[in-house]
């Protein structure tokens, strides 16, 4: 029985002209050849399986050709071809680096340099994996690589150029090899499998060049792999996906299609079925996040280029992102990046995953108002007029938030209670009541209160809610909040709506006095906070916008530390300072 020999090795390219994906190489050696303007020592650096080692020797073979065409290409049938074919050739070393890396073996080759070749012009020395060379090593090679005889040529091939020298760097033409395209690897594999006589399916061949991510020798193999999995010499797309466990994007587009309609049920049953069929849970969230990235990159046509996709499948996924917001996409990502990153830490992965899934299910609904609210008319393009409120004193025991405006408003139909002047004296925020992270935090940090109105569709438009408020309404709701957030001991949440606004055309302006508040507001209260008050005023054009204060605030500064609170206390209560003297206490415990 014949041996058999992998595609990899029996398809080799022998000709510049045959080498798949990196004509920018290729054109550029032959140039050289036929001009005879061959540098002393070549870098080919790149990704693994992309053609360097392949370059490394069709350039070692052209370079000693006795009858070049005019191409620049090697003949093929003169002697020096044909021992470089049969590797019998005395002209071509081949040293590997990452078994041959110490200070002997450099010395060796030295020794081996000091001598002419017996036939042919040049002496070729093609050191793979030249990274794994030691410091002492490439210090070694460094005088015999900057000036080697005539006749001495180094062609040295890496993955982690990083890993090289400067100084050896400096010494050599680089060449930078590409990732493969999917597309040329996919002709590539058509050719063979057309010469092996071979049935393939393109999706098939286009699935495997995907799944090689640029490199041609892991696309090889995996071809090899698959047919020898077919029974009847043919190469389908569905055996493919069997054979390689690849989850088939069709789960992903049936998932996406229950997110937008809110179906948890149907997803949790085909999340089920999935696990069923042995794909990991990272593996699975990691293809969703992917097919998240790919619609959002649909819904452009510049960035619906750049997917390495069949033309079938971006139709597929333009279609579908037309179904989807940007907002979705990016929050949905951003909760699948999440999930990713803490999988590991989690006890229950399974769950872990579900809740993740669930919570993606439920953001649409944060996107567009719900069917059950009623239409309102009159409501839209009401102008309200700019009023402050003044800040309230947490201080004072008082049952509720008091927030009224600087300057006289008109009498409301609502019950309203003034309050004092704004207090100079700072808010003492406790330790143990400040910002922690939750659940759909991620999801937050990616909504902004305009996404919720712009995202609506056109459909739900004359469900919209744009029922007219007035200063005096919009301060009673904000008092009941943050009474709330107050009695629920959410009191970062209290104290930052305890602070001065104004309403202009529907958007509510708060000011703070730090980017950090901003961040702060943003992450942990904002969408919580529109939510409520668009629903509790019935307007879903309320927004929220921060006016970051310039200046001196030092009069304003928040108390977080011990020592602050102590400095802020024994200024109103002097006794405090004589207390610790008397008694050798200290405020940091």
């Amino acid at each position: 029985m014949e041996n058999f020999i992998v595609s990899a090795r029996k398809y080799r390219p022998t000709l510049f002209d045959s080498v798949v994906g990196q004509s920018h190489i290729t054109t550029t050696l032959k140039n050289a050849i036929k001009s005879n303007h061959l540098a002393q020592a070549f870098l080919f650096c790149g990704p693994r399986g992309v053609g360097k080692t392949t370059c490394a020797r069709i350039l070692a073979k052209t370079i000693n050709c006795q009858d070049l065409g005019a191409d620049g290409e090697a003949c093929g049938k003169c002697s020096s071809c044909h021992s470089f074919q049969e590797n019998t050739s005395l002209t071509i070393h081949e040293l590997d680096a990452a078994s041959n890396n110490s200070v002997e073996d450099i010395r060796n080759l030295i020794d081996q340099v000091r001598y002419p070749p017996q036939n042919g012009k040049y002496k070729i020395y093609i050191i793979d994996e030249v990274h794994m060379l030691s410091a002492a090593a490439f210090n070694a090679f460094l005088k015999t690589l900057e000036e080697p005889p005539s006749y001495a040529i180094f062609i040295l091939a890496t993955t982690e150029k990083h890993k090289i020298l400067p100084t050896i760097l400096s010494r050599c033409q680089i060449f930078d090899f590409n990732r493969i395209q999917w597309k040329d690897m996919a002709s590539h594999l058509s050719s063979i499998a057309e010469k092996e006589g071979i049935n393939a399916e393109p999706a098939a061949l286009e699935l495997i060049s995907i799944k090689a991510d640029g490199g041609l020798r892991d696309a090889l193999s995996m071809f090899d792999l698959n047919v020898t999995f077919s029974t009847d010499n043919s190469l389908r797309h569905a055996d493919v996906l069997e054979n390689l466990h690849i989850l088939d994007s069709d789960y992903y587009f049936q998932l996406t299609d229950f997110f937008v309609n809110q179906n948890h049920t149907e997803t949790l049953v085909l999340l089920d079925e999935i696990m069923r069929k042995g794909f990991d849970g990272q593996q699975f969230i990691a293809g969703l996040s992917e097919h998240f990235r790919n619609l959002l990159f649909a819904k452009d046509p510049k960035t619906l280029a750049l997917m390495e996709l069949s033309e079938e499948n971006r139709n597929k996924f333009q279609a579908q992102s037309a179904k989807t917001s940007a907002s979705f996409l990016l929050s949905a990502m951003n909760l699948c990046s999440q999930c990713e990153i803490h999988y590991k830490a989690a006890k229950n992965a399974r769950l872990h995953v579900e809740l993740t899934l669930l919570k993606i299910n439920y953001l649409p609904s944060v996107y567009q108002p719900t069917a059950s609210q009623p239409a309102v008319e009159g409501g839209a393009g009401k102008k309200s007029e700019s009023k402050p409120i003044a800040k309230a004193s947490v201080s004072e025991p008082e049952p509720a938030v008091k927030m009224v405006p600087d300057s006289a408003v008109e009498t409301s139909t609502l019950d309203t209670t003034a309050t004092p002047a704004p207090s100079s004296e700072p808010v003492i925020v406790p330790q143990a009541n400040r910002p922690t992270s939750h659940g759909l935090r991620s999801a937050k940090k990616v909504v902004s209160a305009n996404q919720l109105e712009n995202e609506a569709e056109a459909g739900m438009a004359d469900k919209v809610q744009q029922e007219p408020f007035t200063f005096e309404e919009l301060n009673f709701v904000w008092t009941q909040i943050a009474q709330g957030f107050k009695t629920g001991n959410f009191i970062n949440k209290f104290v930052m709506m305890n602070r001065e606004i104004s309403l202009i055309d529907s958007v509510i302006h708060l000011k703070v006095e730090s980017e950090v508040q901003v961040q702060q507001f943003n992450e942990s209260l904002k969408l919580e906070l529109v939510t409520q008050l668009r629903t509790k005023l019935k307007n879903d054009s309320i927004d929220i916008a921060l006016d970051l204060i310039e200046g001196d605030i030092s009069d304003k500064k928040l108390i977080y530390t011990q020592s602050d609170k102590y400095d802020f206390l024994s200024q109103k209560h002097p006794i405090l300072i004589e207390m610790k003297q008397r008694m050798g206490l200290d405020h940091e415990f």
